[in-house]
C-alpha cells in the first residue's frame, strides 16, 4: 500500500490547520471566547500532529542495519501513536481544564461576530482536508465500512487524518453552537459548556486512536482476508498442506510471512527449494506487501486421538 495517498492527506491537513490556528487564536485575542481558545490549542496540536506524521514517514525509509534488521517501517506507527497522545493531552485535557474554568468563572465575550465569522471560515477549510482524506481512504478501504476501515487499517497515517479532521469539524460546530448560546442567551457558561463538549470529543477519538495504535505498535497480523489467501496460495502445487503459519506487519507496506508446510514425500533436494521459491512467488503476487517470506519443510503428523 503506497504512502502517497497518505502523504497527500497529511499535507492537506497540515496546511488547513497551520492557517485555521492563526485565525482562531486571532478569534480568541478579540474575543475572549475559551470556546475559541480550546479550538486554538487543538489546531495548533493538528498541526503538529502532521508534522510528526510526516517525520514518521521520512525516518521509516532508512535502510535496516544490523541493529534493526527488519528496518524502520514501525517508526510510522510510533508517530502515529505520539500523534494520538497529544490530541488527548494538548486538545483534551486543555479544553476540558479551559471549559470547566469558564464554567466556574464566566466571563463576557466581546465582538462574538469575529469568532462566527472565523469559525464559519474555518470549517469550509476543515472540509477541504476532510474531504481529501476521504477520497485518498477510499482508494485502499475496499468493501470495508468506515469503521472497519479504522480498525483494519495496517496504514496509520490515513485513519489519523480522518478521525481528526472529523473531531475537527465536530469541534467547530460545538464551538460554535457554544458561542451563539452565549451570545443568544446572554449567559457566557454556554461558552464553556461547548469547550467541555470539545474536549469530552477529542477525548472519545484520542482513545480511540490509542488503541489502534497501541496495537499496531506491538505487531499485528494479516487480515482475515489476507491470510486465507497466503495459504490458499501456498497450499498449491507440490505443497500438501500448510501445517502451522504466523505474520506480521513490521511496517505499513511490509509483512513478515513465516509458515511451516507439509511437501510431497519422495521429492528431491532440488524439487523442495523450486518448491519453496514457487510458493514465495505466489504469495508476493497475490500479497504484494508479503516482502519478507519464510518457509519451512517438515512432515505433516496427524494429531493423536485421545
Amino acid at each position: 500500500m503506497s504512502a502517497g495517498g497518505s502523504t497527500k492527506a497529511i499535507l492537506a491537513a497540515l496546511a488547513a490547520n497551520a492557517g485555521i490556528a492563526v485565525a482562531k487564536f486571532a478569534g480568541f485575542l478579540v474575543t475572549g471566547s475559551s470556546s475559541m481558545l480550546a479550538e486554538s490549542v487543538h489546531s495548533v496540536a493538528d498541526t503538529s500532529n502532521q508534522g510528526l506524521l510526516l517525520l514518521g514517514q521520512k525516518t521509516s525509509q532508512r535502510k535496516a542495519t544490523k541493529e534493526h534488521p527488519f528496518g524502520f517501517g514501525r517508526d510510522r506507527y510510533f508517530y502515529s501513536f505520539i500523534v494520538a497522545l497529544m490530541l488527548f493531552t494538548l486538545g483534551s485535557a486543555f479544553a476540558l481544564y479551559e471549559g470547566i474554568h469558564k464554567v466556574t468563572h464566566p466571563e463576557p465575550l466581546t465582538s462574538p461576530i469575529v469568532a462566527v465569522l472565523i469559525l464559519v471560515v474555518a470549517i469550509g477549510l476543515e472540509s477541504y482536508s476532510f474531504a481529501t482524506a476521504i477520497t485518498e481512504s477510499k482508494k485502499v478501504k475496499g468493501d470495508a465500512t468506515w469503521w472497519g476501515f479504522i480498525r483494519q487499517s495496517r496504514t496509520p497515517e490515513l485513519p489519523v487524518v480522518l478521525l481528526e479532521d472529523a473531531g475537527a469539524l465536530l469541534g467547530l460546530v460545538l464551538a460554535l453552537a457554544g458561542v451563539g448560546l452565549a451570545v443568544l442567551t446572554g449567559d457566557p457558561v454556554w461558552d464553556g459548556v461547548g469547550t467541555i463538549s470539545i474536549g469530552v470529543l477529542l477525548g472519545i477519538i484520542a482513545v480511540i486512536l490509542i488503541v489502534e495504535m497501541k496495537s499496531l505498535l506491538i505487531g499485528e497480523g494479516s487480515t482475515d482476508a489476507e491470510l486465507a489467501r497466503i495459504e490458499d496460495e501456498l497450499a498449491t502445487g507440490k505443497v500438501e498442506r500448510v501445517i502451522h503459519i504466523r505474520t506480521q506487519y513490521i511496517g505499513p507496506d511490509e509483512l513478515l510471512v513465516a509458515a511451516k508446510i507439509a511437501l510431497r514425500p519422495g521429492l528431491h533436494m532440488d524439487d523442495v527449494a523450486q518448491a519453496i521459491d514457487d510458493a514465495e512467488a505466489r504469495i508476493r503476487a497475490a500479497i504484494p506487501t508479503a516482502r519478507l517470506i519464510y518457509l519451512e519443510p517438515d512432515l505433516y503428523r496427524t494429531p493423536a486421538t485421545p
